[in-house]
């Protein structure tokens, strides 16, 4: 399989998960899907600075500025394998 249809597979994967994972998996999740499908994190901050969670995702997707969309999805991958296995 490509690197693409196993991170189609592992989106598809991460939401049969038999446990909602901690807020800062979700956080990682989050990151590195937007990374693997977008790229750097380019979009302004959110206007309105009560929305935490709009907040945090945003802070969590800057911090993979510069890592490659492969190895996002790559990351993403491991880290849905990791938590399918636990």
């Amino acid at each position: 399989m490509s690197l693409q249809e196993l991170f189609t597979a592992a989106v598809a994967n991460s939401k049969t998960l038999t446990e909602k994972p901690d807020n800062e998996t979700l956080l990682k999740l989050y990151s590195l899907y937007k990374q693997a499908t977008e790229g750097d994190n380019n979009e302004a901050a959110p206007e309105n600075m009560f929305d935490f969670v709009a907040k945090f995702k945003h802070e969590a997707w800057a911090k993979l500025k510069g890592l490659t969309k492969e190895d996002a999805m790559q990351q993403y991958i491991d880290l849905v394998t990791k938590l399918k296995g636990a």
